[in-house]
This record gives structure tokens, sequence and C-alpha cells, in this order.
């Protein structure tokens, strides 16, 4: 079967981010290029100014931001994915309902399927939120919900999760329809609509602003000085030394609690029965790889360190919606070249349509958080929003719970 063409948006986007993701990444291009970055350097300049121009109307209260009247944690970054918000939101989702905390994720549902934009905008006020998780069921698909928004229902019961692109709204809902008295804001920190109570920001060890330039000549989101708005900076893929990148992170935050983790991988799981496979597995496996993430080199270097021999990487752009000949080339490239498994990540893999059989199996890596250093600050964070004034709590705790207002 012959390998299906992506789309010429889909390639451009995917050699973009080749150019922006990295320093140095664009030097020594052709002519047409250099003038392609001299266009997204302008643009970039537009960018920012409209940015500006925003915090600037909500910091002076011309744009008004609506409190809720409960916690309302925000989850997010300053720069365009591939930190890894959604294992730090699955486990501050699932250690606030640990204890006892009634949970709603809320998310705009990135890329999911909606109807055109003429027909939001008639109905936007009236529709209702979508319910992807009432935090007994998963009521929707990855299609319909939005990957993360799936994956994250798939992975926490007990835990609401609603999408809307008006978060206030599906904020209200969650409260009023779910019975919800904690909210997570899912990549909420440039969606200053909502009134956040703690706000928690992610950076990437590995390659922490990127060029340094806003989109779309770079990935920043907004300036990397705006690290000072964080209560919490959660420092992702920490491996090795990481005290450079946390003296950069200090000249624009002195203040904000720091934790390091590390996206662990935890198992390995079939796409579609979901057996499980422990890690070892992995040791002197021949493997391929499809995904379409922000950062695949990280998901092909963990299998590697796992003791597989990584062959053959399929990539796509961020949030690629498959289709069966995509997922069925994949598979028959893998068998063809004798690997034992084709692994995918779980965001693509909820994704993938489904395949009754297949010529070689077809596997995804679970990951999970797991917190180096700083793990009393994470403690500290869960302590003040789950043991506050009213409560009966633990003495400590009561005096942890003093140092937060009220939301």
């Amino acid at each position: 079967m012959r390998k299906a063409r992506p789309s010429g948006i889909e390639r451009l986007e995917s050699y973009l981010v080749k150019l922006i993701q990295e320093k140095g990444a664009d030097l020594d291009q052709p002519f047409g290029i250099r003038m392609l970055l001299a266009f997204l350097k302008f643009a970039s300049c537009l960018f920012a100014a409209g940015v500006a121009i925003r915090y600037f109307l909500y910091r002076t209260g011309l744009k008004r931001r609506y409190p809720l009247g409960i916690q309302v944690i925000s989850i997010g970054n300053v720069t365009a994915g591939g930190t890894g918000k959604t294992p730090v939101t699955e486990i501050f989702a699932r250690t606030l309902a640990t204890e006892g905390r009634k949970v709603a994720i809320l998310s705009r549902g990135y890329r999911r399927k909606e109807a055109p934009w003429w027909v939001r905008m008639f109905t936007q006020v009236v529709s209702k939120p979508l319910v992807v998780s009432d935090g007994r069921h998963v009521l929707l698909d990855s299609a319909t919900g939005g990957d993360e928004p799936y994956m994250l229902a798939s992975n926490l019961p007990g835990v609401a999760v609603v999408v809307d692109r008006d978060r206030v709204k599906a904020g209200r809902y969650a409260i009023k329809r779910l019975g919800c008295d904690t909210l997570i804001l899912d990549d909420g920190f440039q969606y200053q609509k909502l009134k956040h109570s703690i706000e928690v920001v992610l950076v990437d060890a590995t390659n922490p602003f990127g060029n340094g330039h806003m989109l779309p000549r770079g990935v920043l989101r907004e300036p990397a000085r705006h690290l000072k708005r964080a209560d919490i900076i959660f420092l992702t893929k920490c491996r090795g030394d990481v005290s450079a990148v946390r003296d950069e992170i200090r000249r624009y935050n002195a203040t904000a609690e720091i934790v390091e983790c590390n996206h662990a991988p935890r198992v390995l799981r079939d796409v579609w029965s979901r057996e499980e496979y422990p890690l070892s597995w992995l040791e002197g496996k021949t493997t391929c790889t499809l995904s379409g993430i922000a950062s695949p080199k990280g998901f092909e270097n963990s299998l590697r360190h796992l003791g597989a021999k990584v062959v053959w990487c399929e990539r796509y752009a961020d949030h690629h919606r498959y289709d069966a000949s995509e997922v069925l080339y994949a598979l028959n490239r893998t068998a063809d070249m004798g690997a034992d498994a084709l692994v995918t990540t779980e965001k693509d893999a909820v994704r993938f349509p489904r395949f009754e059989t297949t010529p070689v199996r077809c596997l995804y890596l679970r990951i999970a958080i797991e917190i180096i250093s700083g793990r009393e600050n994470f403690d500290q964070i869960i302590n003040r929003i789950c043991f506050r004034g009213g409560r009966a709590a633990q003495p400590h705790r009561r005096a942890l719970c003093e140092q937060v207002p009220r939301a």
C-alpha cells in the first residue's frame, strides 16, 4: 500500500516547526527561506503587539476577568506545545480527587471536530459545553471531544472533563450541573477571561524558550518575562544538570516554587486490546514509530533508552487526524522491515481508526510524571487547595491554607 500524502498545510507546518523550534536551526538557509523567515519575523512583531494590547486591556480592567467563587488552577506554558501539560494536568487532577475534591478539567478541545465558524458564531451563546466525562462515564470520543480531553477522561475516573471555547461557561456548567468544587484550566496561562487562583506554568528544560522569538518566527506565545505571573513552575524533561535553566527562570521570577520532573515511561499497551507489556519487553526489540506530536524526538529517544532498536520513524504534524490508510501503511512497513512492533504515543493512539487484525503488534507508550525534586512544593500546593478554612484539617495543613486567599 502506498503512503497517503499529508496535506500541503501540514507539510508546511512540519517544515516551519523544524526551523523555529530551536536556536540555530534556521542558520545557513537559502535565500528564499531567509525571506520567509524575515516575513515571519514581521508577523511575530504584530503578534507580540497584539499580546501586549490584550494584557493591557485585562490589566486595566477594560476587559473583565470572571471569578467563579471556587479554586481555579491554571496549567499552561509560554511556548507552543511540547512541554507535557497533559501528564501534569493528570497528576494534579488525580491527587486532588484522591484528597476528596470534586474536580473538573476545563479544556478548549484543540483541533476537535467542530461546526464551521459561521455556524458557531450564531450558536456559541446558546450551545451547552461538551461533557467528555461526567466523572462516572466517558461520553464522547476523541474526534468530538478532542485528543487530550478524551485521554484525560479515560485515565481519570471520578474527574469530570468539560470542553468549550468559552471556559467561563464551561466552568459554570461544571459547578452547577456536575457539582464540582475545583476546576483545572488546561492550557490556561493565556486564557485571562477566567480568573485563576493558582498559576502553574511548565517549562521544557531541554528547550525552554525555543529561539527566543514570538510566534510565528519562534515558539513563544508570550514573552518569557511573563513567567513572573507564575506561582509554581514545573521544569519538565529534566535529565542531568538543569541549573542553567533554573537560573534563567529566576531572572524572570525570583519567588515561584520550582518542581523538577521528568516524563517517565510506565508501561506499554496494545492500542486496541489494551493488553499490557512491561517496559522490559522493549529490550533488544526492533521497533518502528508513528507519531503526530510537537516534540517526537523525546518519544523516540525514550524507546532507545529502554533498549529498543528504532529503525524507522514516521512523523506527522501535531494533532494529526489519522485515516486508515496512514496507519495501515505504517503497520505494513513495520512488518516488511521485520520489526517486532509499531510503537506510538498515547495521544496518537486515541486518534487511530480501529483494525480487527494487524500484521504486527501496535503498542503505545504510557507516560507519567516523575517528580525529581521539589516534591514538598507540589505537596504544599495540593494542601493549600484541599485544606482551607472551614474544614477540619490537620494543624500543619491548616497553617498552610492560611497563606492563600480565598478564590
